[in-house]
């Protein structure tokens, strides 16, 4: 980071923090390699026999709702006291919340009674967060709320100051604020898009670089890991290769990734 010059990376891998995911079984596999890529350590576990003691053992604890039961729901609210109670990174990826009032229940729910140091979601869910209720297109954000979302930056910066918390909106420009800071990030590309799972590798890899500092200069900077890495895997795809190939062009990236690479090809404005 400009700014700063924390080196992140180097010492995201000094640390090589430990992080419990709580995530959905669609992208699981992928979330523990970019975390594994970006120098962390990832465990999943979701059985409430354990998920406490797991969470108490780990630097960071990341709840992603994606693919929701009742089991799960209660290891959700089991590991996020734990992690509190530890003073631990926790981060929460409201995944589809506004889409069935199941989600958008637990997410109210989770907001009530878990503080999150992170909170990443699209437009549509952080808007759901904000007002309780949403219309989220399934696990997109709706086109509506994609076109104005810079116009909602005040609200959720506000929101941000009262939940305590970062909070990043991921769409074509991400928004990172802790309330008082906003990042405004311009790198990513449309074929991103086209793979399952790069918001849930997002949120992993978010707990690793809050373990190393937790600030919305940190939180910035997994964005711009996340973001450059695909433009970097896009880059590289030959006539014939797909989402597929992306997926692991965008994972070998992470693995190559360095705080100069986030010096030379981050593009973001802050205000």
């Amino acid at each position: 980071m400009e700014e700063k010059n924390m080196n992140y990376i180097k010492k995201l891998r000094e640390v090589k923090p430990l992080v419990h995911n709580i995530t959905n079984y669609v992208t699981v596999n992928d979330v523990a390699n970019a975390i594994l890529a970006i120098g962390g350590s990832p465990i999943m576990s979701d059985e409430i026999t354990e998920v406490a003691q797991m969470t108490s053992i780990s630097n960071a604890l990341n709840i992603n709702i994606g693919t929701l039961n009742q089991v799960k729901i209660a290891s959700m609210f089991e590991a996020g006291k734990a992690s509190n109670a530890c003073k631990h990174i926790t981060v929460l990826d409201p995944v589809g919340a506004g889409a069935t009032d199941l989600r958008t229940n637990t997410c109210k729910e989770l907001l009530e009674q878990i503080h999150f140091d992170a909170i990443k979601g699209n437009i549509s869910e952080i808007k759901t967060l904000m007002a309780g209720t949403g219309h989220t297109k399934g696990v997109d954000a709706s086109a509506e709320d994609q076109k104005n979302s810079h116009d909602l930056i005040d609200d959720i910066k506000a929101f941000a100051k009262e939940l305590n918390t970062i909070i990043i909106v991921t769409g074509l420009v991400d928004y990172v604020t802790d309330g008082n800071k906003c990042y405004m990030i311009n790198n990513g590309c449309k074929e991103m898009s086209a793979i399952t799972g790069t918001g849930c590798m997002l949120s992993g890899i978010l707990g690793c670089f809050l373990t190393v500092e937790n600030s919305v200069d940190s939180a910035a900077a997994a964005v711009m890991s996340m973001g450059i890495a695909g433009e970097i895997g896009a880059s590289k795809l030959k006539e014939g290769e797909g989402n597929a190939t992306l997926r692991t062009y965008l994972i070998d990236a992470l693995f190559n990734m360095t705080d100069e690479e986030l010096e030379k090809s981050g593009k973001y404005e802050v205000q």
